[in-house]
């Protein structure tokens, strides 16, 4: 198998997300999962709806998220989608909370830590996946990306509860955290065993703050933005961004890199690769 390929531009424009769709050469099919990230409310740090509407248009696709399993604005079905009305995303698309009605399990025969993974039960009624994610820090994972938006992001409520307490959902705050980084890993496989081909990823690096889109108070980006990534191999494009980070000569990297380093952030990564998610040895083109 060879390097996998990550696409780059530097330019972060609504229709540079297009132009990094089309890069890849897939045109995904069927009815079209849009997963991005629908930002807590008082967040002043999420991408918003305008700048993801003309890559969501393009594809056709249906907005999806799932509830959260923290106090919040996204934690009941209800609220949530008064979130996503307030935050205009349901001026732009359809959208799919797909833990509303439920759950299904999902098999990870290979997992590390989890073999079975929660996911919103209307993630059945769709064929495909374009995952549009936000890369930035994290207060427990270290940085959210590509790999984050796939397994917490997809997770129900419960399923949440249960990658974050490696399968114990009363160990939800207390559990090791390596075992909760490669529970991540294993969530993630479990998508990319259902979408097989049929699933691609965008991750833009803007707004890159030290806290999380589900951060009601969050800190004030400190470095400067990259560009927009893009690739089918979700491994390849979050060790990229990764990569990026440190490459950068930026004042504000140093403060970021300590918040994924602190919390060993690459671990995520490196145990997605042990599971056979992706590989972290990629070309990287830039366009």
């Amino acid at each position: 198998m060879g390097k996998a390929k990550v696409y780059f531009t530097k330019e972060i424009t609504p229709q540079a997300m297009i132009k990094m769709y089309e890069a890849m050469g897939v045109e995904l099919q069927g009815k079209i999962a849009v997963k991005l990230h629908s930002g807590e409310v008082g967040n002043q740090n999420f991408l918003r709806p305008d700048f993801m509407k003309p890559v969501i248009d393009r594809v056709k696709g249906t907005i999806v998220e799932c509830n959260t399993a923290y106090e919040g604005k996204r934690n009941t079905t209800e609220a949530h989608r008064e979130t996503m009305k307030l935050h205009g995303w349901t001026d732009i698309a359809e959208v799919d909370i797909l833990d509303a009605e439920g759950e299904i399990e999902l098999s990870i025969p290979e997992g590390q830590k989890i073999q079975k993974n929660y996911v919103g039960k209307n993630i059945e009624n769709y064929d495909s996946m374009l995952v549009l994610s936000h890369f930035k820090g994290h207060p427990m994972g270290g940085f959210g990306g590509a790999l984050k938006n796939i397994s917490i992001g997809l997770a129900s409520s419960h399923g949440k509860a249960y990658i974050h307490g490696v399968g114990n959902v009363n160990n939800f705050w207390n559990s090791d955290h390596d075992s909760f980084l490669e529970s991540m890993a294993d969530a993630s496989k479990s998508i990319m065993d259902m979408f097989g081909d049929k699933i691609v990823f965008i991750n833009v690096m803007k707004n890159m703050s030290v806290d999380c889109d589900c951060c009601a108070v969050a800190e004030d980006p400190a470095m400067g933005d990259i560009g927009i990534l893009a690739s089918l191999d979700p491994v390849a494009l979050d060790q990229a961004c990764l990569d990026l980070v440190y490459a950068s000569k930026d004042p504000g990297r140093d403060h970021l890199l300590e918040r994924i380093e602190s919390r060993n952030g690459v671990h995520t990564v490196e145990a997605a690769e042990k599971i056979g998610v992706g590989s972290r040895e990629y070309e990287l083109t830039e366009i």
